[in-house]
């Protein structure tokens, strides 16, 4: 039974590493999204009164996340055949 949990462990490590790289472009889209919002945040703090600026960084960065999290445009690449093609959620190329 403990050797059948040890394969199940490292099965659904490597399936989840597999998916790595495409779940890293998203993050890092989100994470740019959460800097621009955020940016914007301690601007509209600076100007508001009554907002600090912390509060309006917070506010800004998370609506920033959230606008990018559902942001559903894709990201074209081209291989070296000049075809165009975009990474969906699995990791797969998928030409236009």
């Amino acid at each position: 039974m403990k050797m059948v949990k040890i394969i199940a462990a490292a099965t659904a490590l490597s399936v989840v590493g597999a998916g790595a790289p495409a779940y890293a472009q998203s993050a890092e889209h989100i994470l740019r999204g959460a800097g621009i919002g955020a940016a914007g945040g301690v601007v509209a703090g600076a100007v508001i009164p009554g907002l600090s600026v912390g509060e309006g960084a917070l506010i800004g960065g998370a609506g920033g996340a959230l606008l990018n999290t559902l942001n559903k445009e894709r990201r074209y690449y081209r291989d070296s055949y000049g075809r165009k093609y975009y990474i969906d959620k699995n990791g797969r190329r998928r030409y236009k």
